[in-house]
């Protein structure tokens, strides 16, 4: 007997709970393994441990009228609280999709847990499955280091990556505020943040900040200006220390000359060209940028500009 187009609909909602409907596992007296249950939506409580932030309501909507289709495909994750009452773990995108949908119960794969394991799972779960943003990510980093005690060893192994990816998420959280909002709101890139992050003044980073949005530079061009910049606080930085020390002549001269060497060796691989510098005895003197064509010259001054523009 064909099933009538108004069951077929009916099963289609029900998504997941139509296809484990015969082999639901029964709630255990005693809740030391883990099981599936149809879950009445109202009691479920919101996981306070959720690392996203931004929930884009065009794809919730979207998400919801896929659950009108096709019901829940993926279960959530839930723990037992007391009573009838259960924490979400994972899967808050999906339980607001199965609100905004009409969705009375979902299906939920329950897991008997204590309250750090319970945080461990929920970020490394929303890690893995959710499309976070860098910041997020790098927050749900820091929590899993600091409140479940882990290694960057163990955490790398927990959530797949290598350490020095782990890292580099790490290191935007020591990025400015404003930068930060920035990158959690895509108006810069990750590898725009970690160009900025090898400039140690914030009023700096802020300034490029600034001239990556205002001119639409891409990663490249941020990195070439950050070198160009770090070359130019090294320089006032020598100014700096020759002008303060008090040393003898012999080893100022020794000192001074190993540094324009250095300083050389930055600005040829800046500017990618020659560069010479001539100094007389009061460490007064001249640079001097060589070039072999107009060409090379408008990308000297192009490279100069973006520098004297912050």
């Amino acid at each position: 007997m064909q099933p009538t187009k108004g069951n077929h609909k009916n099963v289609l909602g029900r998504g997941l709970s139509a296809l484990l409907q015969g082999s639901i596992t029964q709630e255990p007296s005693v809740p030391s393994e883990d099981f599936f249950k149809i879950i009445k939506l109202e009691s479920i409580t919101v996981n306070p441990c959720q690392p996203r932030q931004d929930f884009s309501q065009a794809s919730l909507n979207e998400l919801s009228d896929s659950i009108k289709l096709h019901g829940i495909i993926q279960p959530l994750t839930v723990r037992k609280l007391d009573g009838s009452t259960y924490q979400l773990i994972a899967g808050e995108r999906r339980l607001r999709a199965a609100k905004l949908a009409g969705l009375k119960e979902v299906p939920a794969y329950v897991r008997a847990t204590h309250d750090q394991h319970m945080l461990e799972i929920a970020l490394i779960e929303n890690i893995q499955r959710e499309s976070l943003n860098a910041i997020e990510i790098a927050l749900s980093y820091q929590r899993l280091l600091t409140e479940c005690q882990l290694t960057q060893e163990a955490l790398a192994e927990r959530v797949g990556k290598d350490r020095t990816t782990v890292n580099n998420y790490l290191r935007l959280l020591k990025l400015p505020p404003d930068i930060q909002i920035a990158l959690r709101d895509q108006k810069i890139s990750m590898g725009h943040a970690r160009a900025l992050i090898n400039l140690h003044a914030p009023e700096t980073q802020l300034n490029v900040l600034h001239k990556i949005i205002a001119s639409s530079l891409s990663v490249r061009e941020v990195e070439k200006l950050v070198q160009a910049l770090s070359t130019i606080g090294n320089l006032k930085q020598l100014t700096n220390k020759t002008s303060n020390r008090s040393v003898k002549t012999e080893e100022l001269h020794v000192s001074f000359k190993e540094s324009l060497k250095n300083t050389i060796t930055q600005l040829a691989q800046q500017f990618n060209t020659k560069v010479l510098i001539k100094t007389d005895a009061q460490k007064k003197g001249t640079i001097n940028i060589l070039f072999d064509s107009e060409e090379e010259l408008k990308r000297i001054i192009a490279i100069i500009s973006h520098t004297k523009e912050l």
